[in-house]
């Protein structure tokens, strides 16, 4: 005779039923931790379209307008940009405090060499985004070769550049009509496509072209496993044949080059060349990478989750805005959202794939 439970037949309220609706409870967790763990980047959309419903509801057209929602790509694009260099660094368990820093030297460089050194515009974009890539450079080798932490380099590189922005800009301030006047170029990424009463920027475009090439490039790619790979357990890629050493040398190259370019389109969203500018950048990626759902542990996560975390940030700035709440309501929100993505964060790594 079997003694085997028949949780079919079992009586309500008897142990036979409670473990088996334990253990279906579980089983369902389990699926969710899972598929959490999948795609690290569906918490941050569900979180992003329940901030639209929400603000919708609360504010109606004046929120769901073609002019609301793509105002908000627009302020978030820099953000975007920046997080997207964030992501890569963060995806090797390493982080990196001077892309803000990198994005103003860049843009600085750039108007330096036109106004100052009399360059052609294309020749000092080129200059600009050398700049950033050889900041880049610096940090990944120091980094990679001479094992120092990434947290130590970048702060202290951080401090390096800012410096130099002051000293070599003077601390003066390019106009906004000296640039439209004399080089516009420079100021190509605030430059606006309306279709109907939506306004896009090249800014924009550039954000979202940038973030399909990259989810390609880390889904696709040996390079983009190699990435992975790196974050998840450095010495079991170096067994397994892949250069330790020049991808993290790399990905800190390449997070310079695109700082580089958030820095060029730094000078299309204000206008002017600033060395005071974008001073949140730093913060504000790791923002965006945070609630991204991207693991601040390195080996998991994903580009695109990222710009759904900068969204999120930019839905919740302007529905707030819009409401007439005191800006500090914006920061206790995402301050709470950020705890939030980390517990979520360490809850989906105890899952076993």
């Amino acid at each position: 005779m079997s003694t085997t439970p028949n949780y079919e037949t079992a009586t309500p309220g008897s142990p036979e039923a409670v473990a088996d609706f334990s253990d279906n409870h579980n089983s369902m967790i389990n699926r969710i931790q899972h598929a959490l763990h999948v795609t690290p980047s569906l918490v941050p959309l569900i979180v992003l379209i329940l901030s639209l419903i929400i603000f919708g509801l609360l504010l109606g057209s004046k929120f769901f307008s073609p002019f609301a929602l793509t105002l908000i790509l627009q302020q978030v694009a820099i953000v975007g940009i920046v997080g997207a260099a964030q992501s890569l660094v963060i995806l090797t368990a390493g982080i990196d405090l001077s892309v803000g820093a990198i994005m103003v030297l860049s843009s600085v460089v750039m108007g330096q060499c036109t106004f100052r050194y009399g360059l052609p515009p294309s020749i000092a974009v080129v200059l600009g985004l050398a700049c950033g890539t050889f900041v880049g450079f610096i940090n990944g080798w120091l980094i990679a070769r001479v094992k120092l932490p990434p947290f130590i380099v970048t702060l202290g590189m951080w401090q390096i550049v800012l410096a130099t922005n002051y000293l070599y800009s003077a601390n003066e301030t390019i106009r906004s009509q000296d640039i439209a006047k004399h080089a516009p170029l420079l100021q190509f990424f605030g430059e606006k496509i309306k279709i109907g009463s939506a306004v896009f920027t090249y800014g924009v475009i550039f954000l979202v072209l940038l973030v399909i090439f990259l989810s390609y490039v880390l889904r696709h790619t040996a390079y983009g496993r190699h990435i992975y790979a790196v974050g998840d357990d450095p010495e079991a890629a170096e067994l397994s044949g892949v250069n330790v050493k020049g991808v993290l040398i790399s990905v800190y190259m390449l997070a310079g080059l695109i700082c580089a370019f958030a820095g060029w389109a730094l000078i299309g969203r204000i206008g002017s060349i600033s060395p005071t500018s974008g001073q949140l950048a730093n913060i504000e990626s790791i923002t965006a990478v945070v609630i991204g759902g991207i693991s601040l542990f390195g080996g998991r996560g994903s580009i695109m989750g990222m710009l759904f975390g900068a969204l999120i940030v930019g839905v919740f700035t302007l529905g707030l805005r819009l409401m007439g709440a005191d800006a500090q309501w914006t920061f206790l929100l995402i301050g709470a959202l950020i705890i939030a993505a980390v517990a979520v964060d360490q809850w989906i790594r105890k899952v076993s794939v």
